[in-house]
């Protein structure tokens, strides 16, 4: 399944420099606005150590992670929904992704120009949040214009869909974005069908100063109270030394930078990971000589499904799934000493994938 993130912010927050540290593209990264204007696009591998210790036993010709789709998106300024500096251009960019990684600059550079003068995070999330709300209450007020002529006739599930309506433009008039409003199911399904902006699941990357990058600052202990209300998550990383880590090729050399900035792992991994959890996704494998490979599929999909993001054949033609869970398939070492244990399960149509599930699936077509 092709899977999108849109990394966003406001101009000189350090977008492109998080993009070249998640990617192995080279983003434009300079210190003025717009050094971003046609997004830049890369593709990023999921990390997962579950794929190398099914590897290191399988001894595979190949070992292929999943990836999720990067997209650096052009700064936003105010009045952008409007159509200021590259507004349309960052909003059209925007809804085609499926999450959102909103950059905000929590760190302190006289070197660095702020678009706006001064450093301010949340400041800066609600100049964002403001473009992103007044778009959405322009799609809201397109549909309900159409709802409302469509309600004419007396229809009353037309009707219903016309007070639906109003609610929700009412709470995104009040600043509440669409992610986090509690809506039962046919609200839901009428926010879904707008597209809205701030529906987006988002995950807040506090971009921090070398210093600050295990333990945070004022301006992230400021910021993470403004959205502590809000569905969302938030992670510190400090881009530039991120960027730096991996321009060195050697492991070695790489272990011992994080070592001194006393992290455990590349900051890439943790935004890596967070935001395939932000989309509600997991992983099942598929393992043997030819090639062991991780496949992404969304919580609660179903076996037949499953099968279907491998080819459409393998899910038109389904017969049976047989599953092996993976802390069993390390336990024990081997496909046949699993089978052997009987801790190989055989599982139909209604079988719900679970995270970490090696499979091979049965098809007749």
């Amino acid at each position: 399944m092709g899977l999108k993130c849109g990394i966003v912010g406001l101009p000189n927050v350090g977008k492109s420099t998080l993009f070249n540290a998640l990617t192995s593209a080279r983003a434009l990264a300079a210190n003025y606005p717009f050094a971003t204007k046609e997004p830049n696009i890369g593709m990023i591998t999921v990390p997962d150590p579950r794929l190398e210790e099914l590897a290191k036993l399988i001894r595979p010709k190949a070992v292929i992670p999943t990836t999720i789709e990067i997209v650096d998106i052009a700064g936003l300024i105010k009045g952008a929904s409007q159509g200021e500096g590259l507004g349309n251009q960052f909003l059209a960019n925007i809804r085609e992704v499926d999450a959102i990684l909103h950059v905000v600059r929590c760190f302190d550079n006289d070197n660095v120009i702020h678009v706006d003068g001064s450093i301010s995070p949340v400041r800066d999330k609600e100049i964002i949040d403001t473009e992103l709300l007044l778009k959405d209450l322009e799609t809201v007020e397109k549909r309900l214009d159409r709802l409302r002529k469509q309600a004419k006739s007396g229809n009353k599930e037309d009707a219903r869909l016309v007070e639906l309506g109003d609610r929700i433009y009412q709470s995104l008039e009040q600043g509440i974005p669409a992610r986090t409003l509690s809506l039962d199911k046919d609200s839901q399904a009428l926010v879904d069908s707008m597209f809205l902006l701030t529906a987006k699941p988002i995950l807040y990357v506090c971009n921090v100063d070398e210093g600050s990058v295990v333990s945070g600052n004022g301006h992230t202990r400021a910021f993470a109270e403004a959205v502590a209300h809000e569905k969302a998550g938030i992670i510190l990383i400090s881009a530039a030394i991120e960027a730096e880590i991996t321009e060195l090729e050697d492991p070695d050399e790489r272990a011992l930078f994080l070592e001194e900035m006393g992290l455990s792992e590349l900051g890439v991994n943790r935004v890596i990971r967070e935001a395939y959890a932000l989309l509600n996704l997991i992983t099942y494998f598929t393992a043997g000589e030819k090639e062991v490979r991780a496949w992404t599929i969304t919580k609660g999909t179903l076996a037949p499904q499953a099968a279907g993001v491998i080819h459409s054949d393998f899910e038109k033609g389904f017969i049976r799934a047989e599953v092996i869970p993976f802390a069993e398939f390390i336990r024990l070492g081997s496909e046949a000493a699993v089978k052997e244990a009987g801790k190989m399960s055989v599982e139909g149509k209604e079988y719900v994938v679970r995270d970490g599930d090696v499979m091979h699936f049965r098809f007749n077509v």
